[in-house]
């Protein structure tokens, strides 16, 4: 994905109506005016224990298919997985397709991956990721090699298999809430600074989704799996939703998790914007410096899955899915 990065100084259930077809069923942008953290429940439920090493499994499962960029057979090969594994733990899985204009005249065929779990429930939680994969390599070292797809072990696989794991999670000990995961389609494909073709599954879902689909917050996870796990709080999230940024990084804090790091980060362009703009309140979880400051894997072919880690999997799993199960049910 290409992220505009700039250095900062200091209820019912969910149903899509528009391009989305049911498959599976298993029965504006201005900061909001809270500031506290939404209040959980002084006896939360029991929460379940996220697994890294079942995130990672995920993790593999997605690269073997290779990249996974627009219109690419392990795009398919990887849509087809995801939706069958989504529907062995949901309730309802829903595949929200769509075409977008590529370059040189392509037609991409997207698809945004919907599964929900308690959907009867009013009080609904949005956890997201992107699936796709970048179909260049322009940060490559290697020049000759720019123009080829990335497998993306992290920028894409390592947010999805943390959403994989939870998923399993709610199947086995269903959230006190209603939760939404929603996989995104065609974050990564456009060229640098042509702002106009990234993020097109999270625009094409804010732009159709139900006005009445409000959930109280949004979590997504993007670049997760770094061997060197540092996450500050983005800006744009700080901007957006203070409290939910709040409530993550206390609740790393309170689990000792130290990959939390409580800092000001950087401002990136990232799914959550137009998801904040459509009145999702949304935050983004996510480690630019990969794996750190001085050596960028990001968008180059050493986007591989020796340099992720099963223990940064669960360092994010575990917050967030110690943040879903202490959400208060007081108005279900």
């Amino acid at each position: 994905m290409w992220k505009r990065v700039l250095h900062t100084t200091g209820v019912l259930a969910f149903c899509l109506t528009a391009g989305c077809s049911q498959q599976g069923q298993n029965q504006q942008a201005k900061s909001p005016p809270p500031t506290t953290p939404p209040t959980v429940t002084n006896q939360p439920l029991a929460t379940p224990v996220f697994s890294g090493e079942r995130a990672f499994s995920y993790l593999l499962k997605q690269t073997s298919f290779g990249p996974r960029n627009p219109n690419s057979k392990g795009h398919a090969a990887c849509r087809a997985y995801l939706s069958e594994t989504l529907r062995g733990f949901a309730d309802q899985v829903r595949l929200q397709e769509f075409t977008a204009e590529g370059y040189e005249g392509v037609t991409l065929r997207l698809t945004n991956i919907i599964a929900s779990f308690r959907p009867e429930a009013k009080i609904r939680v949005l956890l997201c990721a992107h699936w796709d994969t970048r179909p260049m390599a322009d940060r490559d070292e290697n020049k000759e090699r720019r123009n080829e797809p990335i497998l993306g072990a992290n920028d894409a696989a390592s947010g999805v298999a943390v959403l994989l794991e939870m998923a399993s999670l709610f199947h086995s000990t269903p959230p006190p809430v209603g939760v939404d995961i929603v996989l995104f389609d065609g974050e990564d494909y456009g060229k640098e600074l042509d702002h106009a073709r990234y993020l097109l599954g999270s625009r094409y879902f804010a732009r159709t989704k139900p006005p009445e689909y409000v959930p109280r917050f949004g979590i997504l996870l993007d670049m997760v799996g770094d061997t060197y796990l540092e996450l500050p709080q983005e800006m744009h999230s700080v901007k957006f939703a203070p409290d939910i940024v709040s409530l993550v990084w206390s609740t790393a804090r309170d689990l000792g998790i130290t990959q939390f790091v409580h800092e000001r980060g950087e401002e990136i362009l990232d799914d959550h914007v137009p998801l904040n703009e459509a009145g999702i309140k949304t935050i983004d979880i996510i480690d630019f410096n990969y794996p750190d400051l001085t050596h960028r894997y990001w968008h180059t072919h050493q986007d591989i899955p020796e340099h992720c880690s099963g223990e940064s999997l669960a360092a994010v799993g575990t917050v967030v899915t110690h943040v879903v199960y202490r959400q208060r049910t007081d108005h279900d």
